[in-house]
């Protein structure tokens, strides 16, 4: 979690104001540099006093941070309108300068979706990257980074984070510390994805390696960015020569955990389980604070639709609806 340092006059509010979210149990990290930017620019203009700032403070502020996306500036306009609505309720100022109204989002991205052997063939070619001095076991590396974000659905940064001490390859789990919601939750491997794991440990670190040093690593520094996992995954898509649909978006490396979570619904379809009754287990396992955020992955695909009219035409009436 990210020590955020103010210089303003409203440091000392800011900072209440973000150990209050973090009391909540969230991390606050991206939402507090927001908070940094307000409190340098408030800084800059040189305002002392509450009462100075007003509308167009706020409006002025918001136009030296230009954002292209609605969704990027819609989160910057949320950030300050919650911050300012807390300042009211806290009496520090009667009503909150925020004028400024959200951005339409005239279109929402649609993921791109890796099935199995679609998975397999990203796996076959990080397995092939070459290898340097500094970086050994390069392939290995990444095809096991790849894997357990596909079959786990975890975060970048959860798998970036890992210590080999974090998986047990007895119990066949994984601890996944320090979440986006400052949560800690125990993952179970399957049986292929633990072999799979257990191996890596073998090959990379050796019989009995220190449980402290990081999972993946090419340094004794800390562990890989997820910046390079990104930017590895990036360079490898073209090689699979991907049949994009109209309309979908070019692969990211989130949707590999976007995919899980749509791949794991289908299954629960074909299996005849409600996901309504499972979602809950799934928000867990994703490692969300409520259903709600999970509900976002659940992409409605032509499988799922299929699957959904299946299901329909087996409980409805002989003849349809009348």
């Amino acid at each position: 979690m990210k020590t955020t340092i103010f210089q303003s006059f409203l440091a000392t509010f800011f900072n209440q104001f973000v150990q209050y979210k973090r009391a909540l149990n969230r991390k606050y990290d991206t939402d507090s540099e927001i908070l940094r930017l307000l409190d340098r620019y408030i800084h800059s203009v040189r305002i002392t006093e509450w009462q100075t700032i007003d509308g167009s403070v706020i409006d002025d502020f918001i136009r030296s941070r230009p954002r292209v996306s609605a969704c990027s500036y819609n989160q910057l306009l949320g950030v300050l309108r919650r911050f300012f609505n807390f300042a009211v309720m806290q009496e520090w100022i009667q009503s909150s300068p925020v004028t400024a109204s959200p951005r339409r989002i005239t279109g929402t991205r649609i993921p791109y979706l890796f099935d199995l052997a679609t998975a397999r063939r990203l796996l076959a070619v990080a397995r092939c990257l070459p290898e340097g001095s500094r970086t050994r076991h390069r392939g290995l590396v990444y095809e096991t980074v790849f894997a357990l974000l596909y079959g786990l659905g975890l975060r970048v940064g959860e798998v970036a984070r890992l210590k080999l001490a974090d998986a047990d390859l007895i119990q066949n789990t994984l601890l996944i510390r320090d979440t986006k919601f400052a949560k800690t939750r125990i993952v179970p491997l399957g049986p292929n994805l633990a072999q799979r794991l257990k191996r890596y440990v073998e090959q990379r670190h050796g019989i009995s390696p220190d449980p402290e040093l990081p999972m993946f690593s090419y340094t004794k520094r800390g562990s890989m960015s997820t910046t390079g996992i990104s930017m590895t995954f990036h360079a490898l898509v073209p090689k699979l020569e991907l049949n994009i649909p109209p309309g979908v978006s070019f692969p990211r490396l989130h949707d590999l955990r976007h995919s899980f979570a749509v791949a794991t619904l289908l299954r629960w379809y074909r299996e005849g389980i409600d996901p309504n009754c499972r979602l809950m287990t799934l928000s867990t396992f994703l490692g969300h604070v409520d259903p709600a955020s999970t509900a976002v992955y659940l992409t409605i695909t032509e499988d799922l639709l299929h699957e959904a009219a299946r299901r329909f035409q087996a409980i409805a009436p002989e003849g349809g609806l009348q």
